[in-house]
């Protein structure tokens, strides 16, 4: 069982409040989108083979900026539901959540400048491998609590499972060294110093 560790978890007057809840990580992974530059993102992310059935990257952003929004939802009522209950065993899962919470949303913020920003597909995927299971952990404590609160993780679960193997697709074929695939910007039209999937 993992501890509530008070120190590295969000603050409850944060968690306590819908819309601070829920804009939190919407707030946060728009932030960090944008300090890696969505147009170079999407440039890279078209530039490196992929596997199959990988999204537009247009897809992404709406696609995250609801995934957060529910993640924030989750916690305002595993939070709520659990700080406000009688049962001490809720109370004690509610908190618990909170720490998980707050490590897989770290695990989550860091996967993008792993990926694109320092161009570690490895370490990239094994984030987001830790990521998924912590956030899976994270659905099952706080769905004792709230069964709303366990459900509203369900799609981000999903697409995490989605997303890893569009990761680990992404490092296997480019040979986990998207580095070794540069080429000079001036043989290029595109501001992207990755090979083009088509030239390969």
């Amino acid at each position: 069982m993992t501890a509530y560790i008070p120190s590295i978890t969000i603050p409850g007057f944060i968690l306590e409040k819908p819309a601070a809840s829920i804009l939190l990580p919407v707030g946060l992974g728009t932030a960090i989108g944008f300090s890696v530059s969505p147009k170079r993102t999407q440039e890279k992310y078209l530039a490196l083979k992929q596997p199959p059935y990988h999204p537009p990257p247009q897809i992404f952003g709406p696609m995250w900026t609801v995934l957060y929004a529910c993640m924030g939802y989750s916690a305002y009522r595993a939070w709520t539901t659990g700080m406000n209950s009688f049962d001490v065993r809720k109370v004690s899962l509610a908190k618990q959540g909170a720490t998980l919470y707050t490590i897989q949303l770290g695990l989550n913020l860091i996967w993008m400048p792993l990926f694109f920003g320092f161009k570690r597909p490895i370490e990239a995927t094994a984030d987001i491998v830790a990521l998924t299971g912590v956030t899976g952990y994270l659905a099952y404590v706080w769905g004792q609590v709230d069964e709303v609160a366990g459900w509203a993780l369900a799609p981000y679960l999903g697409w995490l499972g989605f997303a890893t193997y569009l990761s680990a697709g992404a490092g296997y074929l480019n040979q986990w060294d998207f580095s070794g695939k540069e080429r000079p910007m001036s043989e290029r039209k595109k501001e992207t110093t990755y090979v083009d999937e088509k030239d390969s």
